[in-house]
């Protein structure tokens, strides 16, 4: 199977609220790896049998290994091998689904994108599940072959219930009540993990990315959909029924944007994908409202695109500095494509933020790392979370031939 981390530094690792000593001992390797069982036992403060203990049972499942002894003089006694996250032998799928794509993706243990695909969304809920139940076995031969799978994550925007597995309402895709986990588990006959991106992105910083070390972070995604996740003690919140975060529809002064709520102002009508690629096709900077050449043109440097741009950081800034201001987190990523693209826009972003917020956003505001593959990290998360989070649950792992 594949896995997500929840990393604390070796330093500051704690016994997790779930999954035991071994979760604990694994997310330590990953945090801190390759690491001794006395540099562990250090970390979790496990003692020496259970340290060797998890250590057999995490090893005999394939998620560590043994490295050679490190160079140096021969040493007295048993030989202290190091041990690593084993990335040979299990894979993360993952299905992200977006407004104008679905994104296929699978990750090592170590959250690295083996392989992505992406094909056009269209049609209703019932035409995108068939196409991902239709696309998915051969993307799974052709990039997975040799490998087991832990899990499949499906991601996506507006208000996911991950304990149900359904996505509630996302109004850009027109859909309510669609019981994606119950549609793909049957096809699939592999362990289903649905959950909204921007927690889904939350579980991939702390494992992986910004918050590595952090316990307490603020994810913002801003795309055609605008949501936030909030992780405290190093577990992201879900609030009930998982509506944690949703932030889309706080009002943006000024604003007389539409929004399909029925209001208008509303932040992710403001500040969506679509409304940027409409106002470049306004002014003549792409022939047709298509989100991707308007990034392209960001990325190319090009001013006019650019100040579009950061109009989108400007009205999203106040939702930040609140963010930042009422949680107090140790990081706020902001996953946003224009940053990605164009880092020039990070001091613009500081600045906006600046105006709103009393905190020092240089040192506390970060764009995410995960780049232009930040959707296919996103669909994987929540099955790689759920390994660091309950290894020994993954005893059943499907070899893809």
């Amino acid at each position: 199977m594949l896995s997500l981390v929840a990393p604390p530094s070796p330093d500051r690792a704690r016994p997790p609220a779930e999954g035991g000593g071994t979760g604990a001992v694994l997310r330590a390797v990953l945090a801190g790896g390759p690491l001794t069982r006395t540099a562990l036992g250090r970390a979790t403060a496990l003692s020496p049998a259970a340290v060797s203990r998890h250590t057999a049972d995490l090893t005999g499942l394939g998620l560590l290994r043994e490295l050679p002894p490190a160079d140096g003089p021969p040493r007295a006694g048993r030989p202290r091998l190091p041990l690593d996250i084993d990335t040979r032998h299990h894979l993360a799928c993952g299905v992200h689904i977006g407004v104008p794509w679905i994104t296929f993706a699978l990750l090592d243990l170590r959250g690295r994108v083996v392989a992505h695909e992406r094909l056009p969304r269209r049609g209703d809920a019932n035409a995108v599940l068939t196409a991902i139940r239709t696309h998915l076995p051969g993307f799974l031969a052709r990039r997975a072959a040799g490998h087991s799978l832990l899990g499949l994550g499906v991601v996506t925007g507006g208000w996911v219930d991950s304990e149900r597995g359904s996505v509630v309402e996302h109004g850009p895709l027109g859909w309510r009540d669609v019981p994606v986990r119950e549609v793909l588990v049957g096809a699939t006959r592999l362990p289903v993990h649905v959950d909204g991106h921007a927690r889904a992105l939350a579980r991939a910083e702390l494992l992986f990315g910004a918050g590595r070390g952090a316990t307490e972070l603020v994810q913002l995604f801003i795309g055609n959909v605008v949501d936030a996740a909030i992780a405290t003690g190093g577990t992201v919140l879900r609030g009930r029924r998982s509506r944690a975060g949703d932030i889309g529809h706080l009002p943006v002064p000024g604003s007389t944007e539409p929004c399909l709520c029925g209001r208008t102002g509303c932040l992710q009508a403001a500040v969506s994908e679509h409304t940027l690629a409409r106002r470049a096709h306004a002014q003549g900077l792409i022939p047709a409202p298509d989100f991707d050449r308007l990034l392209a043109l960001a990325g190319a440097g090009e001013r006019a695109a650019l100040r579009l741009f950061e109009e989108r950081l400007r009205l999203a800034a106040p939702t930040a500095a609140l963010l930042l201001d009422m949680l107090n987190p140790e990081v706020l990523v902001v996953s946003e494509a224009g940053l990605t693209v164009a880092p020039s826009l990070r001091p613009y972003l500081y600045e906006q933020i600046r105006r709103h917020s009393h905190a020092g956003p240089e040192q506390l505001v970060t764009a995410t790392g995960f780049g232009s593959e930040v959707l296919a990290v996103a669909a994987c998360a929540p099955v790689l979370d759920s390994v660091y989070q309950r290894p020994m649950e993954l005893r059943t792992a499907r070899a893809v031939r």
